[in-house]
C-alpha cells in the first residue's frame, strides 16, 4: 500500500515532529509530503529526504524565506496543500495542527488525520493571538481568518478517520468539524527522563529544594504565574526555556535570588533539573503537554492548572494535583498542599509509561489495521 505522510512544515524537531518521527518508524516507505522542509532537523540536516522518507515541498518553501518562515504565508497554505500532488498513493496519514490535511485525495485512498490541534489561531485561541499580534499581524488577523476557518472546515471533508492527540482536542474538533474522532497520545521519550543526569554549573539550589518551570516563556503558558507564586510564597523556581516573556519575568524576580533562569540547557542538564526538582509547575493549558509526563518519567510530581491535556496526564492525588483558577493565589494554594502529601517518585513514573512510544506506535498501528 502506497503511503503518503503529511505535515504542516518541517522547520525544527518539536512534538508535531517527533509524532511525524514515530509515523515515519511504523511506515518505513512513506513518502513525506510537507509545505517547507527547513535546516535543524537533526542528522540529517534539510535535502530531499527526512530518516530516510523521500520528502517533497509545496511551493510555500519556494517563496522568500519560505523553509524559514512558512507560517508567514499561513494565507496561501490551503492553495498550496491542493497544489500537492497525490496521485496513486492508497493511504494519506496526516499531521496537523497548521493547514496540510485539506490534499486532493485520490480516488478510493483512505486518509487519517493525527490532529495535534485544530488552528488555535484561527479558532478558539484566536483572541490571545490577536492581542499579542504586532499592528501588521492584527491587519492581516483580520484579513485573512475568516477565509482560513472557511479552508478549514472543507478541508476536514477529506478525512475519513480523526485521531486526536488528547480527550481535550477531541472535544475541539467535535465543537468545530462536527466530527468523531478516535484518542491516541503522542509519543513520550520515558526512557531518555528515567536515566540520571547533572545539574548546571553553578546550579544555586540542592536537590528537592525547588520547583520548576519548564517551557517556552509566553503569555498563554502563563509562566508569570509560576514566577509571581514563587516570589509570593518565598520558594525556590527553575525556569528551563526562553521567550519573549523572559527579561520582563527576569526583572520581576531580580529582587530575590531564589528564581534562577537557565534558558536552554544540554539534555543531561534538562535530566538533572527534572529530576532533583520538588514538583513541576504547570500553569497554562496544552492541548496535551508533553512536559508534565517528561517530568513523572523523571518521577516528579505535578502541580497542573486543571484543564486542558493535564488532567488526562496527572493523577490527582497520586501523581500531582491540580488549581482550578488562573491566579497567583489558587497555585499558592495549590503548593501549600502539595507540601502536606508525601508523593511516591515510582507511582509518577509507572503512569508515565502509559505514554511510551510504544503505547504510541501500538494504538495506531491498530488503527491501520482497521482502515
Amino acid at each position: 500500500m502506497k503511503t503518503a505522510l503529511l505535515h504542516y512544515w518541517l522547520t525544527n524537531m518539536r512534538g508535531g515532529e517527533k509524532v511525524l518521527a514515530a509515523l515515519g518508524e511504523m511506515l518505513p516507505e512513506a513518502d513525506i509530503f510537507t509545505h517547507a522542509f527547513g535546516m535543524g532537523m537533526g542528522e540529517k540536516g534539510r535535502g530531499t529526504s527526512w530518516w530516510g522518507h523521500r520528502v517533497t515541498e509545496s511551493f510555500i518553501a519556494r517563496l522568500p524565506l519560505g523553509r524559514r518562515h512558512p507560517q508567514a504565508y499561513l494565507p496561501l497554505m490551503p492553495a498550496a496543500t491542493r497544489s500537492l500532488n497525490l496521485d496513486g498513493y492508497d493511504l494519506i496519514v496526516s499531521s496537523e495542527s497548521g493547514p496540510i490535511k485539506g490534499v486532493r485525495k485520490p480516488a478510493g485512498a483512505r486518509h487519517i488525520c493525527y490532529c495535534h490541534t485544530p488552528m488555535r489561531y484561527v479558532w478558539d485561541m484566536y483572541d490571545d493571538y490577536y492581542r499579542s499580534a504586532g499592528v501588521g499581524g492584527k491587519i492581516a488577523m483580520k484579513l485573512f481568518t475568516p477565509y482560513m476557518r472557511r479552508e478549514d472546515l472543507r478541508s476536514a471533508e477529506s478525512v475519513d478517520t480523526f485521531v486526536a492527540n488528547s480527550a481535550f482536542v477531541a472535544d475541539r474538533i467535535k465543537r468545530i468539524y462536527d466530527r468523531d474522532s478516535v484518542v491516541v497520545h503522542p509519543p513520550v521519550d520515558i526512557e531518555f527522563f528515567t536515566e540520571p543526569g547533572v545539574l548546571p554549573q553553578s546550579f544555586p539550589f540542592e536537590s528537592k529544594s525547588y520547583y520548576l518551570y519548564a517551557g517556552e516563556l509566553r503569555d498563554y503558558k502563563r509562566p508569570d504565574l509560576a514566577v509571581e507564586a514563587c516570589l509570593k510564597m518565598g520558594r525556590k523556581l527553575a525556569v528551563i526555556g526562553n521567550g519573549k516573556m523572559r527579561d520582563a519575568l527576569a526583572r520581576r524576580a531580580a529582587e530575590r535570588g531564589d528564581i534562577v533562569f537557565l534558558g536552554r540547557v544540554s539534555d543531561d542538564e534538562l535530566r538533572g533539573v527534572y529530576s532533583n526538582a520538588k514538583a513541576l509547575l504547570f500553569p497554562g493549558i496544552e492541548d496535551f503537554g508533553i512536559v508534565p509526563v517528561e517530568a513523572q518519567a523523571a518521577g516528579v510530581p505535578v502541580i497542573a492548572f486543571g484543564k486542558g491535556g493535564a488532567l488526562e496526564t496527572v493523577v490527582d492525588g497520586k501523581t500531582g494535583c491540580f488549581f482550578n483558577e488562573a491566579s497567583c493565589h489558587s497555585l499558592c494554594s495549590a503548593i501549600e498542599h502539595f507540601e502536606s502529601i508525601n508523593w511516591e517518585e515510582a507511582l509518577c513514573c509507572r503512569n508515565a509509561m502509559r505514554f511510551s512510544r510504544n503505547e504510541f506506535l501500538n494504538q495506531m498501528k491498530q488503527i491501520l489495521n482497521n482502515i
